[in-house]
């Protein structure tokens, strides 16, 4: 009777556990995603924050002392005069008195979007439009909180709530397709990844603000058709177009002017830049100095970067810094730089790793802060009081991030407890921060820890998670490291069968992006994500497939020499390390050397068709997403950062086309790509299609109607997964 009741206990666990399988649905929806922490806004005070409720109705302050509820400061429940019942999301006032709260939020790009804003007292709990011109992009609470100012149909505006709230128009002449003031344009908006171009001074009185003149940048139009989900009725009968301007390698970008806006007289003054006439102006910011706005500039071939002070009423400019590099200046520099009283801080790649850098006011070099074989991944900040910089680097190894601070005399402390990946949100005063910490087998821990590094509380552990994703058959991921044929070691993660037996042979799925300064190879949690590890992979191992990724040169983490040894023809090292990665796979003893597969998605989907026609027929199959197919169609910004432009470069715009090499295309290959992609042309995908027609190469291809490079909406991203396992499953077992 025991052996009965044993084998019934048995059986009823196998069938359970069988029972219990990842799905196709799972990867489409992130079903498996970690609890984490968003919107964290630090106060004014340096003891507290705020954040969305996660039902989107209220903004909760919490202690940074304890971690600790403290109140609620807006519900939209007892909130006066309010005419919705959830919101989006929210900016503080810089003394914390009154909040914006943001609705009816429509994205246009990335990072742009519209919105219809209110003002909140926090005090009286009382809301009123900000405006009732029509919905407003980007608002921004002067020093003083006094005065927002926004754009609104590429003007901008100006709102003083000392005088009832008048509302004043700043600009006049923007005009859809040739004027914007105040925020970018498309190109700037996605590749320098900001939203907002202007800025008040330190004193309030000041508005500085870049004007871009795009009427020379040549039209985009995109086709939309009726669709579903949603459904676009007006193009029942007959489609219509989107179109933007959109400067493709080697034509006209926008003509980019700095201007300052004196409120009180209302003067508007153009600052005399000594910068290229076809140059860029990735920032403006002004400095605690209400005299001296720092503007910061970029050749056309993005290998020198200028640091300008200008007095924005005498509009005279001085060059307080000049970085130069023989390939291309990153973004670091311009992206991190931080303004004291009597300093600065920036980035900069001018040993060969990423490192930080102490500059006096007055533009003169006082040390650089960090030094090392190593990079310097996010600058925090100074506190000035103990003299302490706080930043987050990669020292030790490539694959993991760490909280240091460093103080005057060069002593550094480590203040992260955990290997793996870590990040933080400090305090106004960096006595406190919020660190996320995860690595491969650990999902995101979240503390609230002190600026010693001590841990003051737990605020989300993730242990559920960890303890659903125990009864699923989860692939174990694992590091390795490989050296080339050419000597060059590269690091990568492999993830096998739940039930891996060594003795058998499996097919091999790679997933890679490989663009510049990307890294997929992270000792980081990224179960509920799609790719890079995660629940594909998974679904991918319980069909009897190992995955595995490799970071190839080109990419991060590795210092400017790995980094950049791919100028001036991207995508042919890249490719020749993949295809090393699928040879080094073949000599494993329970790799099936004949079903190697290979996919990535934007610069990983034209990476995979870049190692398909290497030349070297090692892949069997693979599937490229919203793939770029030759660089001719992509935008100025970030091709001529790594290329030059085509008229300089005609050798490697060659070399790095997958069109140019599609004759030596091996394996089968599905192409698939959004119809309304803005980023990626739906062109890249239709004229690599007629390539391949002519070549004589058979192919498949999918379609997304009226999607963008994320290709989601309604059931879309379910139907992209299973198309991509599908194939991998009909080709490669």
């Amino acid at each position: 009777m025991k052996k009965v009741t044993f084998f019934i206990f048995w059986v009823c666990c196998a069938l359970t556990t069988s029972a219990q399988q990842f799905t196709v649905n799972d990867i489409a929806h992130a079903t498996y995603r970690a609890k984490g922490i968003r919107g964290v806004k630090p106060c004014s005070d340096g003891e507290s924050y705020t954040q969305m409720s996660d039902d989107s109705k209220r903004i909760v302050k919490y202690s940074f002392r304890t971690g600790k509820e403290l109140e609620t400061v807006f519900d939209v429940g007892t909130a006066r005069e309010c005419r919705f019942d959830r919101f989006d999301d929210y900016i503080v006032s810089p003394d914390d008195r009154l909040i914006l709260i943001q609705t009816e939020t429509k994205y246009m790009y990335r990072r742009s979007f519209t919105a219809v804003y209110y003002l909140f007292n926090v005090k009286n709990n009382k809301l009123e439009p900000l405006s009732e011109g029509g919905p407003q992009q980007v608002p921004l609470f002067s020093p003083d909180g006094t005065q927002i100012a926004f754009v609104r149909d590429n003007n901008l505006w100006l709102v003083k709530l000392l005088f009832g709230n008048a509302e004043s128009q700043i600009t006049r002449d923007g005009k859809q397709h040739e004027i914007i003031n105040g925020i970018p344009d498309w190109v700037y908006e996605e590749e320098f990844e900001f939203n907002r171009a202007f800025d008040f001074s330190a004193d309030s009185k000041m508005i500085a603000y870049i004007r871009f003149d795009e009427s020379q940048v040549p039209m985009y139009r995109i086709p939309y058709y009726k669709g579903l989900a949603p459904e676009i009725e007006k193009y029942r009968t007959y489609p219509g177009f989107y179109s933007y301007k959109y400067p493709l390698a080697g034509v006209n970008n926008s003509k980019v002017t700095v201007h300052t806006f004196d409120i009180k007289s209302k003067v508007d003054r153009t600052l005399e830049l000594p910068s290229d006439s076809d140059g860029y102006i990735p920032r403006i910011k002004f400095t605690d100095d209400p005299e001296k706005l720092a503007v910061m500039t970029l050749n056309r071939q993005q290998n020198r970067f200028d640091l300008y002070f200008a007095n924005p009423r005498s509009t005279l400019c001085k060059l307080m810094v000049r970085e130069e590099d023989a390939h291309y200046v990153k973004e670091a520099p311009y992206a991190a730089i931080r303004f004291y009283p009597a300093h600065f801080v920036m980035m900069s790649e001018r040993d060969g790793y990423n490192h930080l850098y102490l500059y006096t006011i007055g533009g003169n070099l006082v040390k650089q802060l960090t030094k090392g074989a190593w990079e310097v991944i996010e600058y925090i900040g100074w506190d000035q009081s103990r003299n302490e910089f706080y930043y987050i680097s990669n020292e030790g190894s490539p694959l993991r991030t760490t909280l240091w601070k460093i103080d005057s005399k060069g002593k550094r402390t480590k203040l992260s407890a955990d290997e793996g990946t870590n990040s933080a949100i400090f305090s106004k005063n960096l006595k406190y921060y919020i660190n996320t910490f995860s690595n491969m087998t650990t999902p995101p821990v979240i503390t609230l820890n002190d600026h010693t590094g001590k841990t003051i509380n737990t605020l989300i552990d993730n242990q559920e998670l960890k303890d659903k994703l125990s009864r699923m058959p989860m692939p174990k991921k694992e590091f390795f490291r490989f050296t080339t044929a050419r000597g060059t070691e590269l690091n990568g993660w492999m993830m096998k069968p739940a039930d891996f037996d060594p003795a058998r042979k499996y097919p091999v799925v790679m997933y890679q992006y490989s663009g510049p300064g990307s890294q997929q190879v992270i000792d980081r949690w990224s179960a509920g994500s799609m790719g890079n590890g995660g629940i594909f992979e998974a679904y991918m191992a319980q069909k009897g497939f190992i995955s595995v990724c490799v970071d190839g040169r080109g990419t991060g983490g590795r210092g400017a020499d790995f980094e950049k040894c791919t100028y001036m023809a991207i995508g042919v090292k890249e490719a020749e390390d993949q295809v090393e990665t699928a040879k080094y796979l073949q000599s494993l003893p329970y790799v099936d050397g004949n079903n190697i597969g290979i996919w990535g998605w934007s610069y990983g989907g034209y990476e995979t068709l870049m190692a398909m026609s290497e030349g070297t027929p090692i892949f069997k199959a693979g599937v490229a997403i919203a793939a770029p197919t030759d660089w001719h169609f992509y935008d100025s910004v970030y091709t001529e950062r790594f290329m030059r432009t085509p008229q300089e470069n005609i050798g490697g715009y060659e070399a790095a086309s997958a069109i140019a090499r599609v004759d030596k295309l091996h394996g089968k290959l599905l192409l698939i790509q959004g119809s309304a992609d803005d980023n990626v042309h739906y062109r890249n995908n239709a004229e690599y299609a007629e390539a391949l027609v002519q070549a004589d190469k058979q192919f498949d291809m999918q379609i997304y109607t009226n999607r963008d490079h994320g290709i989601y909406g309604g059931n879309t991203r379910k139907h992209l997964m299973t198309r991509v396992t599908e194939f991998f499953i009909d080709n490669l077992k």
